[in-house]
């Protein structure tokens, strides 16, 4: 590879109308320049794009605003931690050039398309807080330009989006979502891929300083760009890569003891609820308000006690969120059955009984979803029925696979470098500069 990349990165996809402010100048083909606020709306199998004062500036199916020098945008209330405990909207600048284009049922897709090595400044800094500790920043630079180039060979190879996928049997569902299905764009904004916010959250000149002092550097596994995964916190034990995905082994996401000394994988039920009762030494646990300030977004420093937490239901109540979430009415709530869990103690296959049906569900985020109104942290729990209560002890936050965000950064606190902390977690690798 030469140089680096554009991409296309996928802001706003749900609704009928985008609203925003074009701050220097930005042409169209045919028209410009326009600046200021606008609107775009879809009407009759075209986009009509409005100035500040609704005057219709063009109407074309597709619309794209090439910037100038030194110009940028910012669309408003742009959705961000969708279908999360967190979710909320906030007003967005972005760098680029901005595409409206056509989707789904009337609706409008805000596409922003950006130079690779600028979007990952945004990254990191969105990801986590750009004042976190720079060997970090400069280790999730490496990690997050490695997901996404392999996952842009992936799809270039196979000629496809990813799609959610699993398989249903009797009595059983199984789904899981590798990346989300983008036939529009390279990769969505939010957490379903890597979190980006434009240059909003770019606070500090160290994500700058991160992404440049590793240009074109990442991780290969036997001269290959690693899919490399990660989660804010894995709880001590990192998860293998098929309780979350698709059943197969990757060798580099693999689980590994996230601390200075070695804990043995989960294997047992009894295994299960040892472990996450307990407090065991690892790099992410951490209570440091003042650290997390440093490492955390603000969003994200609204989740208390990641590290291990309690979820308490009265049953009528978890039994109208598996209503909700499910499809399902299983009426009155038997038993919730843990029937296989991964190395990490995250659960893969569980077995929810009810006085109207029984069905097992997974994998991992499935899980999350169906016992949640939002997400459980992680699907690494244990549940203890007590009357009417049902209660969930947790540990981590996230699907745990790969490198664990809050104890990378703990790492680096340690003197750990870059290339130390990816080795940590991917093992068996090398980080090559491809460009």
């Amino acid at each position: 590879m030469e140089k680096q990349p554009k991409i296309t990165v996928g802001i706003m996809d749900r609704g009928t109308e985008v609203n925003g402010r074009l701050d220097g100048n930005f042409r169209g083909e045919g028209f410009g320049p326009v600046s200021g606020r606008f609107s775009a709306k879809a009407e009759a199998g075209r986009i009509v794009l409005l100035d500040e004062v609704y005057c219709e500036i063009c109407r074309f199916p597709f619309i794209r605003l090439t910037a100038d020098e030194n110009s940028t945008f910012l669309l408003f209330n742009v959705s961000i931690g969708s279908r999360f405990h967190w979710e909320t909207t906030e007003d967005q600048t972005f760098e680029g050039d901005l595409f409206l284009q056509l989707g789904e049922n009337g609706t409008i897709v805000a596409i922003n398309e950006i130079p690779l090595e600028d979007y990952l400044k945004s990254v990191i800094s969105s990801e986590m807080s750009a004042a976190a500790p720079i060997e970090f920043l400069k280790a999730h630079a490496i990690l997050s330009r490695s997901w996404l180039l392999a996952g842009l060979d992936r799809k270039k190879k196979t000629k496809k989006a990813f799609n959610p996928t699993g398989k249903t049997t009797e009595g059983e569902l199984i789904r899981w979502y590798d990346r989300e299905d983008h036939d529009l764009f390279d990769v969505c904004a939010d957490d379903h891929c890597q979190r980006y916010q434009g240059i909003t959250k770019i606070v500090s000149e160290q994500a700058e300083e991160a992404v440049r002092e590793t240009h074109g550097m990442v991780i290969t596994y036997q001269d290959e760009i690693c899919d490399a995964r990660y989660s804010k916190a894995c709880g001590g034990l990192t998860e293998n890569f098929d309780t979350a995905w698709d059943d197969k082994q990757v060798p580099y996401l693999g689980s590994i003891s996230d601390a200075s000394v070695g804990h043995q994988p989960i294997g047992t039920g009894e295994e299960a609820s040892a472990w996450i009762l307990s407090d065991p030494e690892a790099y992410c646990n951490t209570k440091d308000e003042r650290f997390l300030e440093k490492i955390l977004s603000d969003f994200d420093r609204e989740t208390k006690n990641f590290f291990r937490w309690t979820i308490k239901y009265s049953r009528e109540e978890l039994e109208e969120i598996l209503r909700e979430k499910s499809g399902f009415d299983f009426g009155s709530l038997k038993e919730i059955a843990p029937l296989q869990r991964g190395p990490s103690g995250r659960i893969s296959r569980l077995k929810i009984v009810g006085s109207k049906r029984s069905l097992v569900v997974g994998k991992e985020l499935e899980i999350r979803r169906w016992l949640s109104r939002s997400h459980l942290y992680s699907s690494a729990f244990i549940v203890t029925i007590e009357g009417d209560r049902v209660i969930l002890h947790g540990a981590g936050w996230g699907y745990g696979v790969g490198l664990c965000q809050i104890g990378a950064a703990v790492m680096a606190t340690k003197g750990f470098s870059a290339e130390a902390i990816l080795e940590h977690y991917f093992r068996g690798v090398e980080i090559k500069k491809i460009y």
